[in-house]
């Protein structure tokens, strides 16, 4: 319990450190300028375009356990996703949402392994999607780095691209421990998860989509993004946005802050530095997303309520549908 306080506080700290660097850098008044005079349609567009970020994490998520086997009907799919987005707002550590879908999943009929490996193998793939979006937008991304940057810019992607790859085989492997340490259930817990990791991860059919869905996910922050600059009046084009929004997602994929703040302000003003926009501007940018975040996660609180409602602290539906499942009698 110490150690996760202390994690806590640590990515508190982190959080509130660097929103304090930025604020101490730049021009106050000129950023609550921007924030004012924000068009609010177009600030309601992005949360709706936001909200859609939902449905397509519930099909990504999904798609992963279609591959393992298993199947959540599709409307469960999006509402237990969309809870565990309003615990990773809710919740200090920033990840609890994970634990609420591999617990809901599990209290709704997924096995224990789906249920758990189902989360983590969708985290992957996600972050896989992330690496490779980066790796394909590199070359538009350099034309704005100086020669040293852009070297270092190649050699960091190179080494996440190498670590991250690695990473999938390492886990992959898992299932191949010396068979002495299988008489412990984490071990053999491991054991499932490298198995599942390639049932998903290296086969084509099972793997094309959670990659997919990923992909659209990245490309519909990017369009989020989009809105809010535009909101903002800020002469910063869908494309520009495309090249710049995978990495600095790739950076918040690090959990070194509390639900990314600090870490996005940072990075978003300095990667969209790089295409002209002040300081000051892409603050404000980045708190408008970090609030429409906050705004579109809210109402999963909401459904969760209503889900305890209608079921008590029982998820499995009392209407029939159960859980189809391909294969649990393996798991």
């Amino acid at each position: 319990m110490f150690k996760k306080w202390l994690a806590i506080g640590l990515k508190t700290a982190v959080s509130g450190g660097l929103i304090w660097y930025l604020l101490s850098g730049i021009d106050m008044a000129s950023m609550v300028g921007h924030l004012a005079e924000v068009d609010i349609g177009l600030l309601i567009l992005s949360c709706f375009v936001l909200i859609f970020q939902v449905v397509i994490g519930g099909l990504r998520w999904n798609s992963v356990l279609f591959g393992l086997g298993s199947l959540l009907p599709n409307w469960v799919s999006i509402r237990l996703f969309y809870i565990g987005a309003f615990f990773n707002q809710a919740l200090p550590g920033g990840n609890g949402g994970d634990a609420a879908r591999m617990y809901l999943s599990y209290k709704y009929g997924l096995t224990l392994r789906h249920a758990l490996n189902g989360v983590i193998i969708e985290r992957v793939a996600t972050v896989l999607t992330l690496v490779a979006l980066v790796d394909v937008t590199q070359p538009l991304f350099l034309k704005n780095l100086d020669d040293q940057m852009a070297r270092l810019s190649v050699t960091v992607i190179v080494t996440i691209t190498v670590l991250a790859l690695a990473g999938v085989g390492v886990v992959a492997s898992l299932d191949r421990l010396p068979e002495g340490m299988r008489r412990w259930r984490v071990v053999r817990g491991l054991g499932n998860l490298g198995v599942d990791m390639r049932q998903i991860m290296f086969n084509v059919s099972r793997l094309w989509k959670p990659i997919c869905w990923s992909a659209i996910g990245h490309l519909n922050i990017s369009l989020v993004v989009f809105i809010l600059a535009a909101g903002l009046g800020l002469e910063v084009s869908l494309l520009d946005c495309i090249v710049l929004i995978p990495p600095i997602l790739l950076v918040l994929s690090i959990p070194i802050s509390i639900g990314g703040w600090g870490v996005r302000e940072g990075a978003i003003v300095w990667g969209f530095a790089l295409v002209g926009v002040p300081n000051d501007a892409a603050l404000a940018l980045s708190l408008l997303f970090g609030v429409a975040g906050l705004v579109v996660s809210l109402p999963g609180g909401i459904v969760w309520l209503t889900t305890r409602a209608q079921q008590g602290d029982k998820i499995l539906p009392s209407d029939g549908l159960a859980v189809l499942s391909r294969g649990q009698e393996n798991a």
